[in-house]
């Protein structure tokens, strides 16, 4: 059965104007509620990284005595925000100066054109990046390439005769797209 305006119920009943714009309302309402549900948790996804603070832990890299002074050396150590299935990735290094026998520098492995590791050569004291030619200088300054700025340095201490430097997750969002 077909109303004047054409309207008709699965039963055949007419549907009155105050009931369609009623059950259009519900079916807004609806689907407004369910993209709602979906939405939460793309935007908590989305936004969680922003509020959220990297960890930052002193990372024992060797003793006091196992460096030379003037020496850059590649020393590991373990992440700071590993998972528990990172296995060997969890894994990472910075490149440890002595300058004294009180003082060293550390410089994060990372490039600062796209986070390549870079290289110490020690017959020319430059850092190279072999990925895209980037070139650091011995204080982390850029030399040559795409770098848009120095190597980040780490702060370093020692502590207890140990050599501590402290580990922060890799700052992937520094990294220019050049």
């Amino acid at each position: 059965m077909v109303n004047e305006i054409g309207s008709v119920s699965q039963t055949g009943e007419q549907l009155s104007p105050e009931r369609r714009a009623f059950l259009a309302r519900l079916s807004i309402v609806l689907a407004s509620v369910s993209a709602l549900i979906v939405a939460i948790p793309v935007v908590g996804f989305i936004l969680g990284p922003l509020f959220e603070k990297l960890p930052r832990v002193w990372r024992r890299v060797g003793a006091l005595d196992d460096f030379k002074v003037g020496e850059t050396v590649k020393v590991d150590f373990v992440d700071p925000s590993p998972l528990a299935w990172a296995g060997v990735t969890a894994e990472t290094a910075a490149w440890l100066r002595r300058t004294d026998q009180n003082t060293f520098i550390a410089f994060s492995l990372h490039c600062t054109h796209l986070g390549c590791p870079v290289r110490w050569i020690d017959t020319a004291d430059l850092f190279l990046c072999p990925c895209h030619g980037g070139v650091f200088y011995a204080d982390g300054r850029v030399a040559a390439g795409p770098p848009p700025r120095p190597l980040p340095r780490l702060p370093v201490r020692v502590r207890g005769g140990q050599v501590e430097i402290l580990a922060s997750a890799v700052p992937l969002s520094g990294w220019s797209s050049r």
